[in-house]
Formats: C-alpha cells, sequence, structure tokens
C-alpha cells in the first residue's frame, strides 16, 4: 500500500510503502474494544471513598434512652437511616487495573491504524520544522495540510521544543511519540499526521510480533 508524502506546504513531495502488517490488517472490533476498555479502566484512580457509620464524625452518645421515650430505640445518630449518618455500601478505594498481552496490545494498535489508513485518516509528513514555536505557524501547517479544525493526531519521533510550543494552544490538536501510540488516541481523531520518522519507528516496534 503506497500513500503520498507531503510537506509542510501540502505538497506531494514523494510515495512511501506503508507496510500491509501494519496497515491492512484485519479490523477485529472485539480486540479494540477490549483493548479500549482496559486503557480507560487502567487510567482511573480509583480513589473514591464515602464514610461508613464508624468513619463518620460524631454519634458516640446514645441519643435517648431505651425504653419509656415512645420513640423508636436508637444507638447513634450516625446509623445509615439518620440524615448525616455513615453510607452503607459506598464507592472505597480499589484497583481498576486490567492485564493485557503485550502480543494483543500491539496487534489493537494495528488495527487502529488499519482503521485509520481504510477511512484515508493516515497522513504521512516529510518533517516539521518551527524555529520560531509561533501557535500561527502551527495553525497555518494545518491549515495547508487541509485538517484545520479537524480532531488530528501528530505522531513524531524527536520531541521539539518548538513544536509543542505551537501546538499547545491547538485544542484538537495533539502531539504523540510513535512509541506511545494507543488504541484510544487512534480512534478518536480524525486525522492521524505521522512524520517519515516515526512511520519507520512505528514499523520496527509493532512489525517484530505482526503476523
Amino acid at each position: 500500500m503506497k500513500s503520498n508524502v507531503v510537506n509542510m506546504q501540502g505538497e506531494v513531495v514523494s510515495e512511501a510503502e506503508l507496510a500491509p502488517a501494519l496497515f491492512e490488517t484485519v479490523v477485529r472490533t472485539t480486540l479494540l474494544q477490549q483493548a479500549l476498555v482496559r486503557q480507560l479502566a487502567n487510567a482511573r484512580q480509583g480513589t473514591h471513598k464515602t464514610k461508613t457509620r464508624s468513619e463518620v464524625r460524631g454519634g458516640g452518645r446514645k441519643p435517648w434512652r431505651q425504653k419509656g421515650t415512645g420513640r423508636a430505640r436508637q444507638g447513634t445518630i450516625r446509623a445509615p437511616h439518620w440524615v448525616g449518618g455513615g453510607t452503607v455500601f459506598g464507592p472505597t478505594p480499589r484497583s481498576y487495573r486490567q492485564k493485557m498481552p503485550k502480543r494483543m496490545r500491539r496487534a489493537a494498535v494495528r488495527c487502529a491504524l488499519s482503521s485509520q489508513a481504510r477511512d484515508g485518516g493516515i497522513l504521512l509528513l516529510d518533517s516539521l520544522e518551527l524555529p520560531e514555536g509561533k501557535t500561527r505557524q502551527m495553525r497555518q501547517v494545518l491549515t495547508d495540510l487541509g485538517v484545520n479544525g479537524k480532531r488530528t493526531l501528530l505522531v513524531y519521533a524527536d520531541k521539539k521544543a518548538e513544536v509543542v510550543q505551537a501546538a499547545q494552544n491547538l485544542p484538537r490538536l495533539a502531539l504523540l511519540n510513535y512509541a506511545y501510540l494507543n488504541v484510544r488516541d487512534l480512534l478518536q481523531s480524525d486525522v492521524v499526521i505521522i512524520t517519515l520518522d516515526a512511520l519507520r519507528g512505528i514499523e520496527d516496534w509493532l512489525g517484530e510480533d505482526a503476523a
């Protein structure tokens, strides 16, 4: 599978071969769903907490005597049925972490890349140089590439402070190193821009165990 390589002005400068094992594999939706659920679950902090009746402040004294008042017997004002009382079966800190074999995680990323390629969402960029690090320069590049206003993921190989500075104020643009490619970022993007250096890195990373 061949794809055009463009420069920052949107002009076609060459062609590059996209590895079929990475960009033309069968899209397995069940695998994508499992990988996405795992990623979202692992992102949860799990620090939610409510207080039980033993943790709520106060309530150590019996509110009234056991008999003779005409009212129902009560042992504490911090019982669950009292206003301000403890919570029954409330959330407590826990880990939501899920495990997934490395080969399956990589296969899911290949499926996401293939899904983007099938929908025409892969754009190859020869290089990206923004010496001044200005937001208007990055916006102009996106306009020339025809992706301004779209949810765009820019995959790079070497982190450049000027590029990061130029992109941080664009809410619909995300930067990501190729080694951290993941299902969530790929699926939620309308366009995935990959530099040639990053493409070679992706092929070395994901191609080693591709079927």
